[in-house]
């Protein structure tokens, strides 16, 4: 049993040692990142069914309002 055991472990890590390493992935360029988008004159897309749309043309986000964060220290809480 034990020998299997040894086997099994030996043949893994020559496994693991052998395996082709995956490349590493090219440094994004603002070009290639799929963002949404809000310029003048670019045709918004009308689209029936499920659908992926790269580089949207945004033309409206809601009320965006920021909010301070205060946070307290020290204490730890509220007395």
């Amino acid at each position: 049993m034990w020998v299997q055991i040894a086997i099994w472990v030996i043949t893994t890590v020559i496994g693991m040692l052998l395996a082709p390493k995956p490349p590493k992935p090219a440094s994004a360029t603002p070009g290639s990142l799929y963002v949404p988008v809000a310029e003048s004159g670019k045709p918004i897309p009308v689209l029936f069914g499920t659908r992926v749309i790269r580089q949207a043309n945004v033309v409206w986000y809601g009320d965006v309002k920021t909010t301070e964060i205060r946070q307290s220290s020290g204490s730890g809480g509220k007395k």
